[in-house]
């Protein structure tokens, strides 16, 4: 029986949530990103794969120039967008070196907003196809948080990625932390007040462990060089991943950051772009990769 007290809850609930869609989905428009860019003298555009077999449709800003032989990919974790990239698609030392382009993931900004797609293994299969379609032949993924193990898996998958870089990844099944409001999202009487940002992140985070275990006996798989940078007071992702990611990738390289928690991709970027332009030099000269 729900009292007064359970409806005066459930009102003050959904205010805070109908005042809060607009300003917790972490996206921005097409116009809006092309007026950005523009102020900035940086040529942006912005383009959609589709997959017809998902009805689904991924986008992709690119900031590219035809000089450049490697692209880097950016994939945001969750709930956020490509804007979370916004730093990084502006920074003068990444345009010199390569083209970049940055993924709204499916069910984030302007792909499929609201639906979600919590299958790693799937996402991993869509952006490897997204990375063939783009015909980007030496490729460095990026990514935060859920996007961590999505780009490691995309190194299973693809050949023309050539180095992976993970940031507070949540990869490790065994250390995945359990959050009270993600039940939110599940609960009938809940999930229509929380903004549909959230409820694609909680969705994705019902089944994060069991998706991770489902990839676990493939890491061994990624010979490319790994790099995994993690803040030693992130209190989202726990930073003992690392440990994890040491034991299971056969060519890795640690960064520990102190003092830094999750907010470490999109908050602190110049703390990643210097890792982000060693690994650039490292890939200047192709090299054999190892047969799977």
């Amino acid at each position: 029986m729900i009292t007064i007290v359970h409806r005066c809850i459930i009102v003050l609930m959904a205010l805070f949530m109908v005042t809060s869609c607009t300003t917790l989905q972490w996206r921005a428009s097409d116009a809006e990103i092309d007026k950005q860019f523009k102020s900035l003298d940086i040529p942006t555009e912005i383009t959609y794969f589709e997959v017809d077999s998902l009805d689904l449709k991924v986008r992709i800003q690119h900031v590219t120039k035809e000089e450049h032989e490697i692209d880097i990919l950016f994939f945001h974790g969750s709930p956020s967008s490509l804007s979370a990239w916004n730093s990084y698609l502006k920074e003068p030392s990444l345009l010199a070196k390569a083209n970049m382009h940055a993924v709204d993931r499916p069910g984030y900004g302007y792909s499929n907003f609201g639906d979600e797609m919590p299958s790693i293994q799937l996402q991993a299969k869509i952006m490897s196809a997204l990375i063939n379609e783009h015909n980007m032949k030496r490729v460095l993924a990026i990514g935060s948080s859920y996007g961590g193990p999505l780009v490691a898996y995309m190194a299973v998958l693809n050949d023309n990625i050539e180095g992976v870089i993970m940031i507070s990844p949540a990869i490790d099944p065994q250390q995945e932390k359990k959050f009270w409001a993600s039940r939110l999202t599940q609960w009938w009487i809940t999930r229509w007040m929380v903004p549909t940002g959230y409820r694609v992140a909680g969705d994705e985070k019902t089944v994060h462990t069991k998706e991770l275990e489902k990839i676990e006996p493939d890491w061994k798989k990624v010979t490319v060089p790994v790099v995994h940078i993690h803040g030693n007071t992130d209190a989202i992702v726990p930073f003992g991943n690392v440990n994890y990611t040491a034991e299971q990738f056969n060519n890795i390289k640690i960064i520990s950051l102190p003092d830094i928690g999750h907010e470490l991709a999109w908050g602190r970027p110049e703390l990643v772009i210097p890792h982000i332009l060693e690994l650039l030099d490292q890939l200047s000269t192709p090299t054999k990769r190892s047969p799977k």
